[in-house]
């Protein structure tokens, strides 16, 4: 299943670079050519991967698609959970269990912890997985800076932990992270500030297919004045993808920063919202 997962990944990275250096939107046809395959196989393995046809998904990858998400799906954290939003998407029915580090623990540096890690693929590419007995406490993607990069970027952030490697361990939890195993659940241990712990706790309340802005996640956390700590916050969340931070945009509808890669962070919005229209 991970080789699969790898193979319409590396063939949808080829086809989205494909899209991006287009000056107009490319036919099924000139895709497949593209990719060297017969329209009909490409459609099957882009539909595989995203729920919906190639020219479908164009529009989602267009630049602008951020700002319609602001005016069609824009969250409201403070009523999130009053309309359901919260229990929306596949992501949050995932996340039944997560734990906070204390703060007096995670001031030490991760001193005392022995944190396992993995390398697995992904449907954004290779990803580090870490995490301890208590759940996933770090997902880092590859595809922009290189495998080596990505895992000192994740270890210097508990640098008193030990690390060891322990695919095994958390081969369940990603499975279901990323929908390979529909009937697990995904557990996270958040290691972080006790500000972070409030800005990350904000974003798991963004279903999957909408996004939020940092100044509404600040006003969800009771410091509308903070906008500023709460993007930074949202830069240092170790956990790409589960802990959503892709979704958090500036209100003039720009993607923001992310920190594995604009690129990125625009594919999984695009995947995330065709997948809630499909």
């Amino acid at each position: 299943m991970e080789q699969e997962h790898t193979y319409h990944y590396q063939t949808m990275r080829r086809a989205i670079e494909a899209i991006d250096a287009a000056e107009s939107p490319l036919s099924l046809e000139d895709l497949a050519r593209q990719m060297h395959m017969s329209p009909a196989h490409f459609q099957r393995v882009f539909s595989t991967w995203v729920g919906v046809s190639p020219k479908r998904y164009q529009q989602y990858l267009a630049l602008g698609h951020a700002k319609t998400l602001l005016r069609e799906r824009f969250t409201t954290l403070a009523t999130a959970d009053a309309v359901g939003l919260s229990g929306s998407g596949r992501l949050h029915d995932m996340f039944v269990r997560w734990e906070a580090m204390s703060p007096g623990d995670f001031a030490q540096g991760g001193a005392g912890l022995t944190i396992s890690y993995g390398w697995f693929d992904t449907p954004f590419g290779p990803a580090i997985v870490m995490g301890t007995e208590k759940g996933i406490c770090g997902i880092g993607f590859a595809e922009e800076h290189g495998d080596e990069a990505a895992f000192r970027d994740m270890a210097r952030r508990w640098p008193k932990a030990s690390y060891v490697e322990g695919r095994d361990m958390l081969a369940s939890w990603v499975a279901s992270a990323f929908d390979m195993d529909p009937n697990a659940q995904t557990p996270l241990y958040m290691i972080g500030a006790p500000f972070q712990i409030k800005v990350w706790e904000a974003l798991l309340r963004v279903p999957s297919g909408h996004v939020t802005t940092y100044s509404e996640i600040a006003t969800a956390i009771g410091n509308p004045k903070a906008v500023r700590a709460v993007g930074t916050a949202v830069g240092r969340n170790p956990i790409g993808y589960l802990i959503p931070c892709h979704r958090a945009l500036r209100k003039s509808g720009d993607l923001g920063g992310y920190h594995w890669g604009l690129n990125t962070k625009r594919t999984i919005l695009a995947y995330e919202s065709a997948r809630a229209d499909a």
